[in-house]
């Protein structure tokens, strides 16, 4: 067993004094690339779990003018609809724009959040059917974090897959301890039943250093390996619906092993088998 990634953690809360401004309540690291962050919610956002919206800082001062424009950039909301508090799940990119600057951010600090949630990972985008798969790679996690504590995942689904892959082991500290949590919540399980849970398949895998399964999830996907480790049947249009969330060239690649297995990609205006998340940060 790899040893687990330590995971630290402040909290606070103050009242934001800025328009378009959340004050920043809880911080959490878990490797030199990753972290998570919640702060408050604006009392007019309502949203879809799986929806995404613009947040941000403000960048520096401009050296003639000294004025400031905001940084802004797409995020998945990771926490539920239901949730009295907003949550994010981000990279830390050392030479990036906004994440060199985010990645600093502590308990009571404010961020801009646009209250205009959109995206395409939501379940009205989908015809209905029998088992869902949520494909992730790296923080491409998060809206999958929200749509795992939703319960209409449950109501409409017999069977909910998640496949995480990362490069490292402690990179799937965020949604391993994601799951435990949901496993282990008693008020879901009052929610939806206390066997609701049982419904989640979480298959986490590395691309880099060793764990208990190696490989690309495509690459699991094309020689079977995926479905024989599940003890399921192949990608089948009539039951599977998938949701994909990750690089381009991963998303490129699950469309193309979609296509072949004959599932057609869906849009809120058009519910098919399949859906994909095209702002993404990772």
């Amino acid at each position: 067993m790899t040893e687990q990634t330590p995971v630290t953690e402040e909290k606070s809360v103050k009242v934001p004094a800025l328009p378009d401004a959340q004050t920043v309540t809880e911080v959490k690291h878990y490797t030199d690339r990753l972290f998570s962050f919640r702060c408050t919610r604006p009392a007019s956002l309502r949203f879809r779990s799986g929806e995404f919206v613009m947040i941000g800082l403000m960048g520096d001062p401009d050296p003639k003018t000294g004025k400031q424009k905001p940084l802004l950039r797409a995020y998945s909301i990771a926490s539920p609809a239901w949730d009295e508090e907003m949550e994010f799940y981000s990279i830390k990119v050392q030479d990036g724009p906004l994440t060199s600057k985010l990645q600093h951010i502590k308990p009571g600090d404010e961020i801009i959040l646009r209250p205009k949630p959109v995206g395409t990972l939501v379940h009205d985008a989908l015809l209905p059917g029998k088992r869902i798969w949520f494909f992730a790679t790296g923080t491409g996690f998060a809206p999958f974090a929200s749509l795992l504590r939703e319960p209409q995942t449950y109501e409409d689904y017999d069977e909910v897959i998640i496949t995480h892959t990362c490069r490292e082991v402690g990179e799937l500290t965020y949604g391993r301890d994601l799951i435990e949590s949901i496993r282990n919540d008693a008020m879901l399980a009052e929610l939806m039943g206390e066997d609701f849970h049982k419904k989640i398949r979480y298959y986490p895998t590395t691309t880099r250093e060793e764990s208990p399964k190696m490989g690309r999830i495509t690459d699991l996907i094309r020689s079977g390996e995926v479905f024989e480790d599940l003890g399921i049947e192949p990608l089948n249009p009539e039951t599977d619906r998938a949701m994909i969330c990750g690089n381009l060239a991963f998303n490129l690649e699950l469309k193309e092993l979609f296509e072949e297995a004959g599932l057609e990609e869906g849009a809120n205006s058009k519910p098919a088998q399949y859906v994909v998340e095209k702002a993404f940060l990772d």
